[in-house]
């Protein structure tokens, strides 16, 4: 590994903007937000911005070629190729196409796991950007191609400035985290192998249009809810729709259920420790006149602590039970378990919290009130380290937030000169992290 800074490869002209698009912002008809980054509280935020051009080609290289799931060699290959040419030693993933790397193994002090996630959504895309998805059915519609981005930036950052770390800095990118427990594949992989717990913690951004482009969104304590999804399956009597009486009709079971579990959740579930169950999807019979043997239901409930996890399936069982055992009928229930709570460390985000505001201002970190109802695998690696997420705001200043795409959105549009701040975040909280623990 070079002691010293690398040369920075030309950057070359930056992409030239369309009309009615910022730099590096969205090619939306009369959309133009204006947005860059404050640069006078920091060199590396300046720093950041000059990396931006090439930051930017490799998010669109990236958004181009979607891959999905646990398997994206063509991402990995794109992140291996970076990270060698920054003198790093990739290492790639031995079940998933995972990659990590470490920046400063000589040094001894305490360890910083920084994640970015690598895969993208199964639907087809409808931005109109000049550079999206070439393959039907595939859309980097949650931003994970700008997190890999930002953290091969945040990397070339904290090569340059090896001297400067205090312990090694573990680069975690991860497949599969749209529902395929990419970083619990990691963890068995050996991502933490050899580091000790309490001298290790864990830090990772998720770029949003929820929020203006440049703000910086924490929370201690629960960010993301866990998420599970339930399958039932009521089983009835078929017959003929004039004669119900001699038949064991399972839809209007069905509907029961749906119902009751609405009920049951506003009757029994604490209101400071809540719980969202919605059944999704519904399917029973062929046609107007005969009724079905079975009826079919799916769909998810989400929680914010392991307590009320637990009884929420709890509920949905007992619910489930008895709504078909008072009709005569029976039910199989299968639960289909997802993702863990996130929970943000308080000392962590704190610190995390002190470190933004340095980076970009007090006014553009922003403490969440509530939790999202969303959910993360990042919440794995936070069982076994303290650590936490952050959100990164990338929606123009001019947009309608009621209107703009939303994340997993066919039409969402990541505003992408923000991602000078997440580079430089990424960065700095690798460098000073651990500098008031």
């Amino acid at each position: 590994m070079p002691a010293g800074p690398l040369p920075r490869a030309a950057a070359g002209p930056p992409p030239r903007a369309a009309a009615g698009e910022t730099r590096y912002g969205s090619r939306v008809p009369g959309l133009r937000s204006g947005y860059a980054p404050d640069m006078t509280t920091t060199g590396l935020l300046a720093d950041a911005q000059t990396l931006l051009p090439e930051i930017v080609e490799i998010r669109r290289r990236i958004h181009r070629r979607p891959e999905l799931a646990l398997q994206l060699p063509e991402t990995q290959q794109l992140i291996v190729d970076e990270l060698e040419k920054l003198g790093l030693t990739p290492r790639r993933g031995t079940t998933t196409t995972s990659v990590t790397a470490v920046i400063g193994a000589d040094r001894a002090g305490p360890a910083t796991v920084l994640r970015a996630d690598m895969d993208a959504l199964p639907l087809t895309e409808r931005t109109e950007v000049d550079f999206a998805s070439e393959i039907e059915g595939r859309m980097h519609a949650c931003g994970h191609d700008t997190h890999v981005a930002m953290l091969l930036g945040g990397a070339r950052l904290l090569v340059e400035r090896h001297g400067d770390l205090q312990g090694p800095v573990i680069l975690m990118f991860q497949p599969g985290e749209e529902g395929f427990h990419g970083a619990r594949f990691m963890l068995e992989d050996g991502l933490l192998d050899g580091l000790d717990p309490e001298r290790t913690r864990g830090f990772a951004i998720h770029i949003t249009t929820r929020y203006p482009s440049g703000e910086i969104h924490l929370r201690p304590g629960p960010l993301l809810v866990s998420a599970d999804n339930f399958k039932i399956t009521v089983h009835g009597r078929g017959g003929h729709a004039s004669a119900p009486h001699v038949a064991a009709d399972p839809i209007v079971v069905a509907a029961e259920i749906v119902t009751t579990l609405q009920t049951a959740v506003t009757r029994e579930v604490n209101v400071f420790d809540p719980a969202v169950v919605t059944v999704a999807h519904l399917v029973a019979g062929t046609t107007h006149n005969i009724i079905p043997e079975t009826a079919f239901l799916e769909g998810t409930y989400r929680t914010l602590s392991d307590e009320r996890r637990e009884a929420t399936g709890k509920l949905i069982r007992r619910v489930v039970d008895g709504v078909s055992a008072a009709h005569g009928l029976t039910a199989e229930i299968e639960f289909v378990p997802v993702y863990p709570v996130t929970l943000n460390d308080a000392t962590v985000t704190d610190r995390v919290r002190d470190i933004a505001t340095g980076l970009v201002g007090e006014q553009d970190v922003v403490t969440m009130p509530a939790p999202d109802m969303g959910a993360e695998d990042w919440s794995y690696v936070l069982q076994k380290i303290p650590g936490m997420m952050a959100f990164l705001g990338a929606r123009p200043g001019d947009a309608d937030p009621a209107t703009y795409g939303d994340n997993h959105s066919d039409r969402v549009i990541f505003e992408e000169a923000p991602m000078a701040v997440g580079v430089a975040l990424y960065a700095q909280v690798a460098l000073d992290l651990w500098s008031e623990a």
